[in-house]
């Protein structure tokens, strides 16, 4: 059993608890530390974890094995150096950081101390995504064309004016920093690291400075094309569908995937009720107990933070800008 410490217990960070607390029997939370400490207290009695002053004090705590991060963008680098070098291993909150200067920072802190850096891109573990990269994969959709992805939502139209994520600075482009960064890694899980690509980011309806509206056109270095759309004012919305010249096949709503074939059988699947949050920490745990090889390559989450910062870029200049 993996004992974790969390930093942040805001709405995502009970999330995370919540999916393994007395129910896993690979990981459970036993200290926290969060930004305004007397709105957690209840809490915290309640799943039995052990409620600290600052962050220091919790990569101190001795019935702390690994330290899970569930807070604002800008702090991941510095508590994940910090935790390096500390000795604990680190479950990072996607995404891993707001640029790829920082995440090599990141990276490079926990490799230098042999310790796992492992980000959590929860839709990796999803059922009908793996069935979708399986015939992607595999040769069942033919040859690989296009992939369009939208994650949608209406954060930006809740978000009071004191949310840490109403800015630019925590939230550049959008929704790109809460959502598109998840559909980006669906994405790039199958069509691989992408060359260069083109991005509008606006903001049209939303209260707080943020934008809405945002979306990329994408070329991946495999020859595939995709569109990548993120909005932040409207109804939830998950869909990623890959076209081949042999058929498509795409994921909605995240557990219900639907496959066309120009000849053959054309199939729904459902899903439902599996609990990615649960399945993503139970991975990491494995990973630090035995060194198994978590399903989110470290190099990928990287490569996702060159994607945001290209997209900011592109959003601003109009050009078509060449990743690394």
């Amino acid at each position: 059993m993996i004992r974790c410490g969390v930093a942040g217990l805001g709405r995502w960070g009970r999330v995370l608890v919540d999916s393994v607390q007395g129910k896993s029997d690979k990981v459970t939370f036993t200290a926290g530390v969060t930004g305004r400490k007397e709105r957690a207290v209840d809490y915290c009695e309640e799943k039995k974890i052990d409620l600290l002053d600052d962050f220091t004090a919790l990569l101190s705590h001795a019935e702390v094995d690994a330290v899970v991060l569930a807070t604002p963008h800008t702090q991941h680098v510095d508590q994940i150096v910090a935790a390096a070098e500390a000795g604990k291993p680190v479950f990072c909150d996607k995404p891993l950081t707001l640029n790829e200067a920082d995440a090599r920072r990141a990276a490079d802190a926990c490799n230098a101390a042999n310790l796992p850096l492992c980000v959590g891109f929860n839709r990796r573990f999803l059922p009908a995504m793996i069935k979708l990269k399986e015939l992607a994969t595999s040769g069942a959709l033919g040859t690989l064309l296009h992939i369009e992805g939208n994650i949608s939502g209406n954060g930006g139209l809740r978000y009071g004016a004191d949310h840490w994520r109403a800015s630019e600075t925590e939230s550049p482009a959008g929704g790109m920093t809460a959502m598109g960064v998840h559909m980006m890694d669906a994405m790039m899980s199958i069509g691989g690291h992408v060359d260069h690509l083109r991005a509008v980011s606006e903001r049209r309806a939303t209260p707080v400075p943020v934008d809405d509206t945002t979306f990329a056109t994408l070329k991946f270095e495999s020859g595939i094309t995709g569109v990548l759309t993120t909005l932040f004012a409207t109804h939830a919305l998950w869909r990623i569908q890959v076209f081949g010249s042999k058929g498509w096949a795409e994921v909605r709503d995240q557990d219900r995937l639907e496959v066309r074939l120009i000849e053959g059988e054309n199939t729904i699947e459902e899903y439902p009720g599996f609990d990615m949050e649960r399945a993503e920490l139970e991975a990491f745990a494995d990973t630090v107990a035995s060194g198994a090889e978590f399903p989110v390559p470290l190099e990928d989450a990287i490569h996702g933070i060159a994607i945001l910062e290209a997209v900011v870029k592109a959003s601003k200049t109009g050009d078509d800008v060449k990743l690394a």
